[in-house]
C-alpha cells in the first residue's frame, strides 16, 4: 500500500513559504488549518549544451517512468568532436608507444619522451571532455512522474539552463501548512488528523510525521508534517483544503 505523504506549511519565515497566511487560513477555535498539497520532487529539467532539440518523447500532463529519455537533443558536431578527440588519442598513444620503445635503447632524447606523454595525455584529456558533451545529449527522467509545463519544442535550439520541461512526483505529495505554537501542547508525532481537499470533496484520514525545528516568532506558528494513511487516489500538487485537529 502507497502512503501519500504530507508537509503541513503555509508561510513560514526562514524560507519554508513565500507568505505568512491571512486570518482566515487558520481557525485554531475549531482546530481547522488551511493547506496546499505539493509535489515532494518537483524540478525544472533544462539542457547542459547548446543544441537544437531533436525529439521531446512526452507531452503536458503525460507520465514517464525514472530513467526514461525524455529530451535528445541533434548532436552530430558534438559527435563529431567526439571522434577527432579519439582519433587523436589513438595518434598520441602510438607515437608515445614507440617512443617508449627507442627510450629502451637510448635512441630518443628525454625531452622527445616527455613530449609525447603529454600529448597524450593532452589527448585523452580532450577525448573525455568531448565524450562528457555527448554524454548531455540526452535528458532522462530523475523519477516516475508526470509533465506540468512544456516551455520548449521539438527543432527549437536552446542555450544550456534554458528550461524545457517542469516535471512533478505526483505519486509523493506534500500537504503544507502552518500550525498555531500552542498547539504543540497536544500537538505530537503521531497525532491524528483529517484532511478535507476542496477539489475533490472527500476527506482523508492522515497523521503527524514530525514537526518543525523552530517557532516563527512574529506569526507564533510552526511547520507540521505529515502522512495521509493508506493509498489516495486523484490528488494532484495544487491542491488545498482543510486539515482538521478535532
Amino acid at each position: 500500500m502507497k502512503t501519500v505523504c504530507f508537509v503541513l506549511l503555509m508561510g513560514a519565515a526562514g524560507g519554508v513559504a513565500a507568505a505568512t497566511p491571512p486570518p482566515a487560513a487558520i481557525n485554531a477555535a475549531d482546530g481547522r488549518v488551511r493547506v496546499q498539497l505539493m509535489s515532494r520532487h518537483a524540478v525544472t529539467l533544462s539542457g547542459e549544451i547548446a543544441a537544437k532539440i531533436a525529439a521531446l518523447s512526452v507531452v503536458e500532463g503525460g507520465s514517464f517512468r525514472r530513467g526514461q529519455a525524455l529530451v535528445e537533443f541533434d548532436c552530430g558536431s558534438y559527435r563529431a568532436q567526439l571522434r577527432k578527440a579519439q582519433a587523436s588519442l589513438e595518434a598520441a598513444s602510438e607515437l608515445m608507444k614507440v617512443n617508449n620503445q627507442l627510450a629502451k635503447y637510448n635512441s630518443v632524447g628525454k625531452l622527445e619522451l616527455t613530449q609525447a606523454q603529454g600529448k597524450a595525455k593532452e589527448a585523452a584529456a580532450d577525448a573525455s571532455y568531448a565524450q562528457t558533451l555527448v554524454s548531455k545529449c540526452s535528458i532522462v527522467a530523475p523519477f516516475d512522474g508526470r509533465v506540468a509545463k512544456r516551455s520548449a519544442a521539438v527543432h527549437q535550439y536552446v542555450n544550456p539552463g534554458s528550461p524545457i520541461l517542469d516535471i512533478v512526483d505526483s505519486d509523493s505529495l506534500e500537504l503544507r501548512m502552518l500550525v498555531p505554537s500552542k498547539w504543540l501542547a497536544t500537538l505530537k508525532s503521531g497525532s491524528a488528523f483529517k484532511v478535507t481537499v476542496d477539489e475533490l470533496g472527500a476527506t482523508f484520514p492522515a497523521h503527524v510525521e514530525r514537526l518543525g525545528a523552530q517557532i516563527d516568532p512574529v506569526t507564533q506558528t510552526i511547520l507540521a508534517i505529515g502522512v495521509i494513511d493508506g493509498k489516495a487516489a486523484n490528488l494532484l500538487p495544487g491542491m488545498s483544503g482543510w486539515a482538521s485537529f478535532k
